[in-house]
């Protein structure tokens, strides 16, 4: 059998987290790197819509990012991560009216009517409602992370590091201590491995995103 390919760009919150959970799944991958202003032919015959991730399993194609970690998780879930399914509304909260909201803020210029300030309150008001979610436990899951917790905090990642300064100082200290948490830990400094960019004919390179690779 081939080895998946999967198309990424590394700063993607979307590709972020879909190489959080193929890490968990301990699949390998054909990592093939992205530079969004020079897509290769190769994604585009794949995934017309030019986006990443996507990932390509012989004749499948996986076009969307909640869809690989589902791709990945249920061919081997050794962290339990898919134990906890009552927080999929939260995730449904933080990749629709909070990522609008988010995108609405860091890149205001490309919307006519979009108030930074404004989009900012209404993402900080979701944040409010998460701070309170993480009282108590240091990620979503409890005492370890879960599948609402990698599906969602690449997002608020971009978020804080728009005005890092600005989101230190606000009152969501259980949401600070969550996000430091995920940004210290060794999982995300394996997936944040720095690729050359992919070009057609370049030897493939195989990695399952270890821990210690």
């Amino acid at each position: 059998m081939s080895t998946p390919i999967l198309y990424t760009f590394r700063r993607c919150p979307y590709a972020m987290r879909a190489r959080l959970a193929l890490a968990s799944a301990g699949i390998t991958v054909e990592l093939r790197e992205v530079v969004l202003r020079d897509k290769p032919a190769d994604l585009l015959t794949a995934s017309p819509k030019g986006t990443v991730p996507v990932l390509v399993d012989g004749e499948d194609v996986v076009e969307e990012s909640r869809d690989i970690m589902l791709w990945a998780l249920h061919r081997n879930d050794p962290e339990g991560w898919l134990n906890r399914p009552e927080l999929n509304d939260l995730i449904d909260t933080i990749e629709g009216p909070f990522k609008t909201a988010l995108d609405r803020y860091k890149y205001a210029t490309r919307y006519t009517d979009a108030e930074p300030d404004s989009e900012r309150a209404k993402a900080a008001a979701i944040l409010m409602d998460l701070n309170a979610t993480l009282d108590g436990n240091p990620w979503l899951g409890g005492e370890s992370p879960c599948f609402a917790d990698m599906a969602t905090v690449t997002f608020v990642r971009q978020f804080a590091m728009v005005d890092l300064a600005w989101f230190r100082a606000q009152d969501w200290p259980h949401v600070t201590a969550w996000l430091d948490r995920f940004l210290n830990s060794d999982r995300f400094a394996a997936i944040m491995a720095k690729y050359p960019q992919w070009v057609p004919d370049s030897p493939p390179f195989y990695t399952d995103f270890a821990l210690n690779p």
